[in-house]
């Protein structure tokens, strides 16, 4: 396990108040705290099980939001939390098998790529939305939980956002209700994966939980603000962090050759 320094409080905490921040505006919050994991140092494996203890944290304040507004359509949530929590367990258990240099390697493919599809998304909600049968809402909610729920368990940034955009542009649900769903489906999702993550004792639990209290801060700031060009705000803050990550992966693969040298 990793040992802990100020160093990486120092960074990670700030950064995890700017992604609740992030995440109560558009979401994507967690383009931004994971990188700040990895530019504190820790491994690949350990920024992501460590994350999820704080992005959990973050969750579960959020869907408690939505829960209080009645945003949410519970019968088809009940699907979405059985489903979730299965694609949850699959994903954390898969993660927990692949090699640190390979997982590295997939997160250092993945961030850009869906970092440049939130950057670009312009609108959750589809137009001239048809209605749809019952049953197919429950069989869209079920397939596309499970599927995103795995990706949640294995990696997690923008998890809640591709299964808003599923709920709404398939299972034609109105966007406050895709909001709300996919928040609790997201939550049990974490919540799985991080049991399997500290069952297997590879989260950071002191850094995570400090995070949490800072994600958690930095969401209700976010809710009370009304930012204006919130989405251009977002978009500077996720490519400042990635361009921060890439350059301490630069300056670690220089430093390495100039000790090879």
């Amino acid at each position: 396990m990793e040992e802990l320094t100020l160093s990486m409080f120092l960074i990670v905490c700030p950064f995890a108040f700017l992604a609740g921040v992030v995440d109560s505006i558009g979401g994507g919050g967690g383009l931004i705290s994971l990188p700040a994991y990895l530019i504190a140092g820790l491994p690949a494996h350990t920024a992501v099980f460590t994350n999820k203890l704080s992005a959990a944290c973050g969750t579960v304040v959020a869907t408690l939001r939505y829960c209080k507004h009645k945003c949410i359509d519970y019968n088809l949530a009940i699907v979405g939390v059985i489903t979730a929590a299965i694609g949850g367990v699959m994903g954390a258990n898969f993660a927990l098998m692949v090699d640190e240099v390979i997982f590295k390697i997939l997160l250092l493919i993945l961030l850009p790529l869906i970092a440049m599809y939130v950057l670009l998304k312009k609108d959750l909600e589809p137009k001239n939305v048809r209605p749809v049968s019952r049953k197919w809402q429950y069989t869209a909610v079920s397939i596309s939980t499970l599927f995103l729920g795995m990706y949640a368990g294995f990696y997690g940034p923008a998890s809640g956002t591709f299964l808003i955009l599923v709920y709404s542009a398939i299972a034609k649900m109105g966007l406050l209700q895709s909001e709300g769903n996919a928040k609790i489906a997201n939550m049990t999702a974490d919540i799985c994966s991080l049991m399997i993550f500290l069952y297997n004792g590879v989260v950071l639990i002191p850094l995570g939980l400090a995070a949490a209290v800072f994600s958690i801060a930095g969401n209700y700031v976010g809710a009370e603000l009304a930012i204006k060009n919130g989405n251009k705000i977002i978009r500077i803050v996720i490519l400042t962090v990635l361009a921060l990550l890439f350059f301490k992966i630069i300056f670690d693969a220089g430093s390495r050759f100039l000790d090879w040298l």
